[in-house]
């Protein structure tokens, strides 16, 4: 099976959340995003966002783990059905990042995948490169992240 025979083109899937605990935030922002107000409750109360944020790039390596885990999931359920599921390899990149809106701590983040095209590489037989737009929510479907990948698939 190949993800275009598994997924319609603009079928949006529900991957998972993530709840962005205080604890969480200042924790990826110390390793890798060192800003007050990823940092500090109350320097980011006093700074733009007016209260402790998630890095945007905590909202995409949280999109990231999600992704993982449901494809984790997909695997196990499309093999017990005796279907051997896509063998997905890793992105060559993402393109039209945007942090739509900050995530503040305490919010929960719903995760989804959208399949947008599949295409097989001329150059490499038995691959193909899928694109796929990812994108984030929070509770009441306000978006807050979004961005298109493009995964390698081998055949």
């Amino acid at each position: 099976m190949i993800m275009a025979e598994r997924y319609a083109i603009g079928e949006k899937v529900e991957i998972g959340s993530y709840l962005f605990t205080p604890e969480r935030i200042v924790h990826f922002a110390e390793r890798f995003d060192p800003q007050p107000f990823h940092l500090d409750a109350e320097a980011a109360s006093q700074s733009l966002f007016g209260g402790l944020c998630a890095s945007g790039w905590h909202t995409c390596a949280a999109w990231m783990r999600t992704f993982v885990a449901y494809w984790e999931r997909e695997c196990v359920r499309l093999l017990s059905e005796g279907i051997e599921p896509p063998k997905l390899g890793p992105s060559p990149g993402f393109r039209t990042l945007q942090w739509i809106r900050p995530v503040f701590a305490g919010e929960e983040v719903a995760y989804t995948v959208t399949f947008l095209s599949s295409r097989a590489l001329a150059s490499r037989p038995g691959r193909r490169l899928n694109s796929i737009l990812c994108e984030g929510t929070i509770a009441d479907g306000t978006p807050v992240v979004r961005f298109e990948s493009t995964v390698i698939e081998f055949e």
